[in-house]
């Protein structure tokens, strides 16, 4: 994560294309009723990858002009269904038609062509191109002579979003998950789409980030453009959404206005929980808890940080960050996008030397030890992309997660199948099964990890994680790319962890309920520095977090833990 260049207050992103916006609304319901062929036509689609199908005879209509969102549960094959319209796999069955021509089994150069272009959730970028480059690979479709029309849209795209103005000339791989996202969504709009599919908008972003993407997404809409938005968070698609379509294992359970989607209490059930009232729950079976928060000053030290400090190019991207996770405790880390909290995990576990400070795990000095040296010292990291192997198995992953305890490591033992060798096999065997019991994963076992949705692979990342048996976890966004009902239950599986796996956990979490209920104590960062730290209810109370982090819109505040009611096509254009 590279260092913010200092705190800039611009206007709203929405607000410099205000005229733009405001001049196309969303499509006529009347239109829409009157059967007006749609600009995207599937039918009977399905999909399988090798013997396992995933689609079952999907039919989706969109017409054009509308914004459509394509929700469901984790697995339910909304991305699936987003590649085979995208030409990156191929329907084994069913029809697939854009503006009237057959694009079944098409490749992706011919969709992009035609103008259907997708934005992949959490893949969207080139770490080893410069901002300046992936503007120059977004052209691909123009000629020499709509240079102009290049250079316009890329100035739009540089005043909706500043910062990646700001990183003109670094590489994507540098630059924070939102600015990430703006650099994606900003690529898309110089590409000009008919058709605009994105996939997981807010994965991983604070709030007030989500806020000016959500903006973005308005613009490119008001362009023309008709869109399609796979989103786990119900409330980012209510904000954006006129109608919804609701998956489960692979077929359309619900398909109408996002106004009805609230009606309907099973689907709602099913999937998007209301989290706020669950939330409140917790806070008070958690009281007794926090008021014993005091206990921690007398737990021993598991990982201390002491006035750490790393600068990129003369910019601090951390400064004088200095905190104590104690034994047993679970210690919350937020901060808007920018911040240096993955800076600070990088550190942590030795993936980016230290520019100044102290980092001891378990009262022993590591500032300068190798990661390797470290996770054999007891600390396990996840990362926020779920770094995991998509060609083996769950169970295969989560084998390798035990590398660390393998007590017969000899060749020759191996190609005998001596018994001590048996024998280790054996209980890595048993370790597996149990990991697999643990987090819920029996389904799955078999399954190549390249098949599975974005929230089976972070499951599977956690579990390989505990399979290492740390005296700290060190996890980054945990609930990114999960659905919200299985948001819900990673807190208690979380803690759980803590208790059979005894290690204490520092954790980078954006979902305001799940890192308050979650957390002993949370430390708030905002520029690379410590803003505030203590109880979660002080630390989410105080002001500087509220403007750093969640911003000042009402929305973007209660996005995390509320399912708000759809807003009318008027109420949405006086939000522009």
């Amino acid at each position: 994560m590279m260092p913010r260049l200092g705190r800039r207050r611009t206007a709203d992103p929405a607000a410099a294309l205000s005229a733009l916006i405001d001049a196309t609304p969303y499509p006529d319901d009347a239109a829409v009723a009157a059967g007006e062929p749609p600009l995207l036509s599937c039918r009977g689609v399905d999909v399988a990858y090798d013997k396992v199908q995933v689609l079952f005879g999907v039919d989706i209509d969109v017409a054009q002009g509308e914004i459509v969102a394509l929700l469901g549960t984790n697995g339910a094959g909304k991305s699936t269904l987003l590649k085979a319209v995208s030409g990156l796999v191929s329907p084994k069955a069913g029809r697939i038609t854009f503006d009237g021509v057959d694009i079944t089994g098409a490749d992706p150069a011919r969709t992009t062509q035609l103008g259907i272009v997708q934005v992949p959730g959490g893949k969207a970028v080139f770490p080893t191109l410069t901002v300046a480059e992936h503007f120059k690979a977004s052209c691909w479709l123009y000629g020499k002579q709509d240079a102009r029309e290049v250079s316009d849209r890329t100035a739009q795209v540089l005043e909706m979003f500043p910062r990646v103005k700001e990183r003109w000339n670094n590489l994507a791989g540098d630059l924070s998950g939102g600015e990430q996202q703006q650099l994606a969504l900003g690529m898309a709009f110089v590409a000009r789409p008919r058709l605009l599919i994105i996939d997981e908008l807010s994965l991983g972003l604070a709030p007030v980030i989500v806020e000016r993407l959500l903006d973005a997404v308005r613009a490119i809409h008001a362009e023309g453009a008709t869109i399609i938005l796979v989103e786990q968070s119900v409330n980012v698609a209510l904000t954006l959404a006129h109608r919804a379509y609701f998956m489960e294992k692979g077929q359309v359970r619900f398909t109408g206005p996002t106004s009805d989607l609230l009606e309907r209490d099973d689907v709602l059930r099913s999937v998007f929980l209301d989290r706020a009232n669950q939330s409140m729950a917790n806070d008070r079976a958690r009281t007794k808890e926090r008021a014993e928060a005091v206990e921690l000053a007398t737990r021993r030290p598991v990982l201390e940080v002491n006035g750490l400090t790393k600068s990129f190019g003369g910019i601090n991207a951390v400064s004088d960050v200095t905190f104590t996770l104690h034994d047993n405790e679970i210690l919350g880390l937020i901060g808007p996008n920018g911040a240096g909290k993955t800076t600070i995990f990088d550190m942590i576990s030795g993936h980016l030397p230290v520019g100044s400070g102290r980092i001891a795990l378990d009262g022993q000095d590591i500032t300068t030890w190798a990661p390797e040296k470290r996770a054999t010292f007891g600390l396990g990291r996840s990362f926020q992309d779920a770094k995991i192997f998509p060609s083996l198995t769950v169970a295969e992953n989560i084998a390798l997660g035990l590398e660390r305890h393998i007590e017969v490591r000899d060749h020759v033992s191996a190609l005998f199948a001596t018994p001590a060798m048996h024998e280790s096999e054996t209980d890595v065997a048993f370790t597996v099964d149990d990991l697999i019991e643990l987090m819920g994963l029996g389904a799955f076992r078999d399954k190549f990890v390249a098949e599975l949705s974005t929230g089976s692979r972070r499951i599977v990342d956690l579990a390989m994680s505990i399979a290492h048996e740390p005296t700290v976890l060190i996890l980054d966004e945990p609930s990114s790319g999960i659905a919200q009902r299985e948001t819900e239950a990673l807190g208690p599986l979380l803690r759980r962890i803590r208790e059979e796996a005894g290690c204490a956990m520092l954790v980078i979490e954006h979902d305001m309920p799940l890192i308050t209920t979650l957390s002993d104590s949370i430390v708030a960062l905002d520029l690379g520095r410590v803003v505030t730290q203590g109880p979660p209810r002080e630390v989410l109370a105080d002001e500087r977090v509220v403007a750093a982090y969640l911003g000042n819109d009402p929305s973007s505040i209660n996005r995390s833990s509320t399912t708000p009611k759809p807003r009318t096509r008027k109420a949405k254009a006086a939000t522009r």
